[in-house]
């Protein structure tokens, strides 16, 4: 049995049919786990030790009855729990940031998932840059002349925040758009982040697929279907969850950025996938789980599981 605390959004608030965490920790619980829920607001570092204010909880599928929650009680972060999933949703900003430094302080010896210290080093948008040949023509940059620069070359592209989650703030720019330089400036007025510039996949018409990868291996995929005349295909969105195979670029994909995800400690990973091309390595909180058990019957986080056990085991 291992002692779990898993920081995240409220547990009251999840949608228990698609949440993946919620399914984390029904399927964690069915293990024999024991677990716990925080809020990373309430942790603090005092004299080297981390702690939390965290609540017991026993989960459930049933909607509307899914959680009881136990009294709140002091975590040592360090000292009384094995596992940590750190599974809070973006925005991936100073706050997200600071949870990542805190929770090196206790990791490996109380084992987070994901590595903190390659969460804050694996931005979604930026990780995939290192893999030259598996991605579309991408930009990042604050500069309008050099996104003005690129968009002239490239003709109709996406826009999106560096630092964005869920299809937020997505949008497409046909050739010779007039309307990038105010879009920077907007962006500019509430951020200093660098933008995201992308070659428009036509592709996305037919789905952004999602990939699920535990410890270096792909485990299965959905498809993301977005909305008539729309390129946000993120289930959040509006986008449909459909059952869809993997293709033989899609396990070229998975199979040349597999072992640099399993070296760095990043063991639950979606990959965003259209067409031909990897557009996004979501670390942070990945989701999919459901929809692929539910087309499938393959669970993600059993697997998840079962990789954190071997590594507990191992000490």
């Amino acid at each position: 049995m291992l002692k779990v605390a898993i920081q995240m959004d409220p547990m009251e608030a999840v949608d228990i049919a698609s949440d993946t965490t919620f399914l984390m920790a029904l399927t964690g619980q069915a293990r024999g786990h024991r677990l716990w829920v925080y809020d990373f607001r309430t942790l603090a570092l005092e004299d080297g030790r981390l702690f939390c204010r965290a609540r017991p909880v026993t989960v459930r599928d049933k909607a509307g009855d899914h959680a009881d929650f136990g009294d709140w009680v002091k975590l040592d972060l360090g000292s009384d729990v094995n596992v940590v999933l750190m599974r809070q949703d973006p925005p991936f900003d100073m706050a997200y940031v600071t949870s990542t430094y805190l929770l090196e302080m206790i990791h490996p010896h109380t084992l987070v998932v994901n590595d903190p210290a390659e969460v804050r080093s694996a931005p979604e948008k930026l990780l995939v840059a290192q893999f030259q040949g598996l991605t579309p023509p991408t930009m990042i940059s604050a500069d309008a002349d050099m996104l003005a620069d690129f968009h002239a070359r490239h003709g109709d592209v996406v826009l999106k925040p560096l630092h964005g989650a869920a299809g937020s703030g997505v949008v497409k720019l046909k050739a010779g758009d007039p309307n990038l330089a105010a879009l920077v400036e907007i962006h500019a007025m509430g951020s200093r982040d660098p933008l995201v510039i992308q070659k428009f996949l036509p592709a996305v018409s037919a789905g952004d697929k999602r990939i699920l990868i535990v410890d270096g291996e792909a485990v299965g995929a959905i498809n993301r279907v977005p909305l008539k005349d729309q390129v946000r295909s993120n289930l959040r969105v509006g986008g449909t969850a459909q059952p869809v195979e993997l293709t033989a670029r899609d396990k070229e994909i998975c199979a040349a950025i597999g072992p640099t995800l399993k070296e760095r400690g990043l063991i639950f990973v979606g990959i965003d996938v259209i067409g031909d091309w990897m557009t996004e390595i979501n670390v942070t909180s990945p989701t999919g789980a459901q929809q692929l058990k539910r087309f499938t019957g393959i669970d993600a986080t059993e697997r998840m599981w079962q990789v954190i056990e071997a590594k507990r085991a191992a000490g």
